[in-house]
């Protein structure tokens, strides 16, 4: 599945809809065609293409072809993020432990990454890129990622519940980079397994390493 938008505000013209309609089919169409092709390789004439829209479409929305992959890096780890903060506060909500709240984290990663398996890809690949203009953005958006399950640990950390030794910035990289690259091999070489399988392994990797439980 391609990289959805966000919800638009109920209170949004109709205006604003279409043009966030169009710009999600453009973000889908470049998904797609980079993940297949790869970003040099891939020409605007062939997203406005994919996206069924006139080329001048494209630059209306987007300065350039680099400006809209950089808006993409941005609206698809927004994503990812929210979807890590939800799964921490509902579990605060429902009164699990911080243990429980990394784990539902896990798998909200996990599904995050199933739905979205091309655009993570392409988000794998640009961490280990350093030429591109878009470089700093990917580095702050994945650092508000990262800060989210930093959060935690910290709270963990507060509440006993951790040892106060764990390296808290390194730990949180740990657990983030854990789930993707766990999840890429399962997408990859493992698609027989089910997420629940993915997310059971993970699972006791996290209580075992973490809480220090067994």
């Amino acid at each position: 599945m391609t990289i959805r938008a966000m919800e638009s505000s109920s209170a949004t013209s109709g205006g604003s809809t279409r043009r966030e309609a169009t710009r999600q089919k453009l973000y889908e169409a470049a998904v797609t065609l980079i993940a297949e092709q790869g970003f040099s390789a891939t020409t605007v004439d062939e997203i406005a293409e994919r996206a069924g829209v006139a080329k001048g479409t494209v630059y209306y929305n987007f300065a350039s072809k680099s400006v809209l992959f950089e808006e993409l890096l941005r609206h698809g780890v927004g994503l990812l993020t929210a979807s890590l903060r939800e799964a921490a506060e509902r579990t605060a909500r429902e009164g699990g432990t911080r243990v429980d709240a990394l784990d539902a984290m896990i798998r909200a990663g996990l599904v995050f990454i199933d739905r979205y398996p091309a655009f993570t890809q392409l988000y794998v690949a640009e961490l280990w890129r350093t030429n591109r203009a878009w470089q700093s953005t990917l580095m702050v958006v994945r650092q508000q990622a990262v800060a989210v399950v930093e959060g935690v640990l910290r709270e963990g950390v507060a509440a006993g519940e951790f040892s106060d030794e764990i390296d808290v910035p390194l730990t949180a990289s740990a657990l983030v980079g854990m789930v993707l690259v766990a999840a890429l091999d399962w997408k990859s070489f493992q698609a027989e397994r089910s997420l629940d399988d993915v997310h059971a392994a993970l699972s006791r990797l996290l209580q075992g390493r973490v809480s220090g439980c067994r």
